[in-house]
């Protein structure tokens, strides 16, 4: 397949997995990371109702593709100065919303996509991004700002070693970090060698669009390594429910309804949090903005009302390979 606009990774999108065995940018007891917001302000809102209810030493994350279906100038500017107002890293939206328009050619919308992603999928992805890329030409200091942000982000919970990416460990639009990659046994062993390159025990990631917990349990560690896909904040990620999910890594157990699936390790508790936003008031403006016909609508509708075909069942995995002995990873 060439590599066409949506489907091509191009280079300053990469980095090597030891990139991230840095020093820590802080540490804290509850950390939120929330990728693929994708311009819902509406989840914006129940996500922070969320946050302000956790206690003591928090810290929330946006791990990127914050944008997307916000093309209206108001809620593009909402949505930008808020998520700005924490942490937050680069997905391949805000990459491209920050490039000039003699470098857009080469990415696309920048997803990469995979082949299993069907042409008309991506041709829609692209005539989305050029829509958003109008909105945000207005705001030329949001551009800056999102410019600025960088590509991945260290921070330790609980004294185990987070790295927070948008996509995988080589590229911020990488699927390494996929539902469907993870099932494969070669690619268990690649991610395995990236936590090694790395220096962390978790992976927070995003960008694919589905939520997957993947264990990969290490002979004779009392931390295996893991990857948490918290698929998307901003729109379904299970059939027949409308809820956005954050990834929660804490020293203590939530304390809510919200919780779909986790699991607890060496007292660190690793949870998918769903987000339960306003769904009447969310449909009445992604329909002002992408009305029938428009390509977000006919990409994206069916799930942002009826969710993907996928279950809580499959998200929440261990490893098909055989536990690895510790001598083959990280000390």
């Amino acid at each position: 397949m060439s590599l066409t606009p949506g489907r091509n990774c191009p280079l300053h999108y990469r980095y090597a997995p030891g990139a991230l065995a840095a020093p820590p940018s802080g540490h804290c007891e509850v950390l939120y990371v929330a990728g693929g917001l994708y311009g819902n302000e509406p989840a914006l809102d129940a996500l922070l109702d969320l946050y302000t209810r956790e206690r003591g030493d928090k810290r929330l994350v946006f791990n990127g593709d914050f944008n997307w279906f916000d093309i209206d100038a108001a809620s593009f500017r909402r949505v930008n100065e808020r998520v700005l107002g924490f942490d937050a890293i680069r997905g391949n939206v805000e990459t491209e919303l920050a490039s000039e328009p003699g470098d857009v050619d080469e990415a696309g919308c920048g997803c990469a996509y995979p082949p299993w992603v069907g042409d008309e999928v991506v041709m829609r992805s692209n005539l989305i991004l050029q829509r958003l890329r109008e909105t945000a030409r207005r705001f030329p200091a949001l551009r800056q700002s999102l410019l600025a942000l960088p590509m991945w982000m260290r921070i330790d919970v609980g004294g185990r070693r987070v790295g927070i990416v948008h996509g995988d460990a080589q590229s911020l639009a990488g699927w390494g970090f996929a539902q469907e990659h993870l099932a494969d046994l070669g690619h268990q062993r690649l991610v395995r060698e990236w936590f090694a390159s790395a220096h962390v025990d978790i992976f927070a990631s995003s960008h694919t669009c589905l939520p997957v917990f993947q264990a990969l349990p290490t002979e004779g560690a009392d931390f295996a390594p893991i990857v948490l896909n918290n698929g998307a904040a901003g729109m379904p990620n299970f059939s027949s429910a409308h809820a956005g999910l954050l990834t929660r890594i804490a020293t203590r157990p939530f304390d809510g309804p919200e919780r779909r699936f986790g699991v607890e390790r060496s007292g660190l508790f690793l949870d998918a949090i769903a987000i339960e936003f306003d769904q009447a008031r969310w449909l009445r403006e992604f329909l002002a903005q992408w009305p029938p016909g428009s390509a977000a609508h006919a990409s994206y509708w069916q799930r942002i009302t009826r969710g993907p075909r996928y279950d809580i069942a499959e998200a929440q995995r261990d490893a098909t390979l055989p536990a690895e002995p510790l001598s083959s990873q990280q000390e």
